[in-house]
This record gives C-alpha cells, structure tokens and sequence, in this order.
C-alpha cells in the first residue's frame, strides 16, 4: 500500500491518493507515518518539475494533494505534536505577488516536519512580515515570489526586519522560479530554497545550529 500511496501522489490522482492515504490511517498507521511518506513523493514531484517533467499547473494539483492529506493527518496527531514540536516559521508571498502554490507546498513541508507554520497570505507588505515576526517570535521567515518585481519587496521586507531591530533573531530564507543567487545577493537574505524539500533542509540546519 505504501508505494501504491506514493505512486498516486506523484503521478497526481487525486481520487486515488486521498482514498489510499485515508486506507493508509484506517490501517493503523500513523498519522506521521502518512506525512513522511507524503514528504517524500513531494521530494519527486520537484525533481519531476526540475527536470521539465512537471510544470506549474502540476504543482498547484499536487498542492492541492497535500492539503487534503494534510486534513487527514493533523486531526488525529497527538495536541500539540503536529504544529508545536518544532520552531516557528512565519511564511508569505511578498507584496505586489498573489501566487501561493509555491508558498503552500513549502508551508505543507515544513509543517509535516513539525514546524509551526504562520502563513501570513499572499501580496503581503513588509511591515506585515514584521508584525508577525514580533508577536509569534519566529525564528525563521520564509519569503515567496513568483515574479520578478518581487525583488524589491523581499528586499524592503528584510530591511525592515533590520529597522525593527529583528534581523539578528532570525534567519531568512527566499523561494520561487525567479529567485537566484544575484537575488539572493541583492536582497541580503541568509539562503534559498529551490525546492520545498531544499526549505526544510535549510530550516532544520538552522535549528541544529541553533541548538548547539
């Protein structure tokens, strides 16, 4: 069943991965179990886009995928266990872009690797990010574009977290198609992420860092 699970996922059927994942709990196997598994089948579905296989419209089913193994796992995860074992990431997509599919497959990720998540949208204006950052006392923000006149408002949403005296308590990472390493440069971010898994990577190495 496990493989069958993961075939439907990355091959996007739907139908076929939601009524396998909820089997997969009916089963007896854990909730975790499920989102570990579906962490994985995300890991090919980018390397399926990397490669030109997949492109934007199959990653907006896949995320739609997740959200509904998502639904099904986070309920029956002990209080507390899904959300709030790990460190907290406030995650959005910068001002002047509306785009989320690329937002919602990291927060999913993160989330299944027991990170608190708060998704601050989509089109979000620096001193937002800001606010968010001060009231959960986050210590990772993660920002998302999907355009290129994004460039700008990464960067004004950096430097506010500088003029807010908040740069030095966290960590930044920036995603999306058009983020690279002159835009890393550019808006004096800490790293980027080109794939969801990559986010989680630079998240948990943050975390090990931290923790020493």
């Amino acid at each position: 069943m496990t493989e069958k699970l993961k075939i439907a996922i990355v091959e996007l059927k739907e139908v076929d991965a939601i009524a396998l994942a909820g089997e997969f709990l009916d089963k007896g196997n854990s909730p975790d179990e499920l989102l570990k598994l579906s962490v994985e089948a995300m890991g090919d579905i980018g390397d399926r886009f990397e490669a030109g296989e997949y492109y934007l419209p199959e990653l907006l089913m896949a995320g739609e995928i997740m959200e509904a193994i998502n639904d099904l796992a986070l309920p029956l995860m002990a209080e507390g266990e899904a959300k709030e074992k790990g460190e907290k990431v406030v995650l959005g997509t910068v001002r002047g872009d509306t785009h989320d599919i690329g937002k919602n497959i990291v927060r999913f990720m993160l989330e299944a690797n027991g990170y608190l998540v708060i998704d601050v949208g989509t089109d979000v204006p620096a001193e937002n990010f800001v606010k968010s950052v001060n009231e959960s006392g986050a210590s990772i923000v993660g920002l998302s574009a999907l355009l290129t006149v994004s460039y700008d408002p990464m960067k004004e949403t950096i430097e506010a977290l500088v003029s807010a005296g908040m740069r030095e308590q966290v960590k930044v990472m920036i995603g999306g198609a058009p983020v690279d390493d002159t835009v890393l440069e550019y808006v004096n971010a800490d790293a980027r992420g080109a794939t969801a898994v990559a986010a989680v990577v630079l998240a948990n190495n943050w975390i090990a860092d931290k923790d020493k």
